[in-house]
């Protein structure tokens, strides 16, 4: 303990970098005082004791360049990228990594909510299948579609269809497309923080029987949920959301919804460089879900 001319007491913590002791070169030391009249310590001075790197600037020079941290003389290689830059770099990886070429599309009308999904599996360049089915149905009126990992996605599927499943016949009741989509998203979430998290984007729609009205949920991989008038994944929301956000509006019928349906498949078919195989139509009403007969060879003028 050391005393400070001005009474106050200086306590010295010394931690080492590697949780052994070792050497006072090898130590962090941080100065703490604890004024006599106050409970609380405060930071007086904080120097930071590291061992001498080979790419570390003098400490001259270490003072004026931007990269070093004010806090220590702690320097980066002169030659390396800007800390923003790395975090922009990693974070476009992180993104565009999952974004596949598969094509989800959601629209949501007055009565009705439509759900379309590519027929074509793929790894990589190749197409696996022409005519695969990438929905579930959860239920009555909800209906779920997925793309991502080819394992992770049908998985994941099954899991959410069983478990829902089970709920409606325990409880001899079903989960509304809301509860059901809340549910897909905390199992998500719990995935996303454990050691096996799934690589999947959904879009879950359903018809609230209750509320009277047509739902559409935009899921991700990342446990991210919006309820939404219409909705893309995969390279499709780059083509599709500007003509849906040109031509949609609440109190379109089941022939507009159609109309713009094709819009989409037509820009699709016009600017994606892969033949996805055209797309599986599904549509929700308070009848149930039914099959849309789609026919891709069918053109559309876009006004």
């Amino acid at each position: 303990m050391v005393h400070e001319p001005n009474g106050a007491k200086a306590v010295r913590y010394c931690t080492g970098l590697s949780g052994h002791s070792s050497s006072c070169s090898r130590l962090q030391a941080c100065l703490f005082t604890f004024k006599s009249s106050s409970a609380k310590p405060e930071l007086a001075q904080a120097s930071c004791v590291r061992r001498p790197r080979r790419w570390e600037l003098p400490s001259r020079e270490a003072s004026t360049s931007p990269l070093v941290s004010p806090a220590c003389s702690y320097a980066l290689p002169p030659d390396s990228p800007s800390p923003t830059k790395v975090a922009l770099q990693h974070t476009y990886r992180h993104h565009f990594k999952f974004i596949t070429m598969e094509v989800l599309l959601g629209i949501t009308g007055k009565d009705f909510t439509l759900i379309a999904a590519s027929k074509a599996a793929m790894r990589g360049a190749t197409i696996l299948k022409a005519s695969d089915d990438k929905t579930r149905v959860l239920n009555t009126h909800t209906l779920m579609a997925f793309s991502g990992e080819a394992g992770d996605t049908v998985q994941f599927a099954e899991y959410i269809q069983a478990n829902v499943q089970l709920y409606s016949m325990r409880n001899n009741m079903e989960l509304s497309p809301a509860a059901t989509a809340n549910f897909v998203r905390g199992e998500l979430a719990s995935a996303l923080r454990s050691r096996k998290p799934y690589t999947v984007n959904l879009l879950l729609g359903g018809y609230d029987t209750i509320a009277d009205k047509p739902t559409l949920y935009w899921i991700d991989y990342l446990a991210s949920q919006a309820p939404l008038p219409y909705a893309a994944h995969g390279y499709a929301q780059y083509y599709c959301l500007s003509l849906l956000d040109k031509h949609h509006h609440p109190d379109i019928d089941y022939e507009q919804g159609m109309k713009i349906m094709r819009m989409c498949t037509e820009e699709l078919k016009r600017r994606l460089p892969i033949d996805f195989k055209g797309v599986l139509v599904k549509v929700i009403t308070k009848d149930g879900i039914k099959d849309v007969e789609y026919e891709d060879d069918v053109k559309v003028a876009i006004p």
